[in-house]
């Protein structure tokens, strides 16, 4: 599914989310508007705003966690690699040699 024609929900990350999150934002902002003025077209243009903001301030926060997470993960696999390749060595850092193992070596 394409929006617009350009944004491929299904595999961008936290599109779908951000547009669920503002399609909702959009009925809670124009259905409060509504209720406070009992102005249709204010509260219509109301809802438009509610929804622009409501779906960019939740893409914004997804995509800055996602990129958290990207980095934690990247951290994660290079420490993995580095324990396979300096396991058992004389670099490996849960290795500490005490003065005795090392004068019985």
């Amino acid at each position: 599914f394409k929006l617009l024609g350009f944004l491929d929900i299904k595999n961008v990350p936290c599109a779908r989310e951000s547009i669920l999150y503002g399609s909702v934002g959009s009925f809670v902002v124009g259905l409060g508007h509504f209720v406070a003025t009992s102005r249709v077209r204010r509260s219509c243009d109301f809802a438009v705003g509610g929804f622009i903001c409501t779906m960019l301030g939740y893409w914004f926060y997804c995509r800055y966690n996602y990129a958290q997470h990207r980095i934690r993960q990247r951290m994660i696999r290079e420490g993995m690699k580095n324990k396979l390749l300096f396991e058992g060595s004389s670099l490996d850092p849960e290795r500490k040699q005490t003065g005795d193992e090392r004068s019985n070596s």
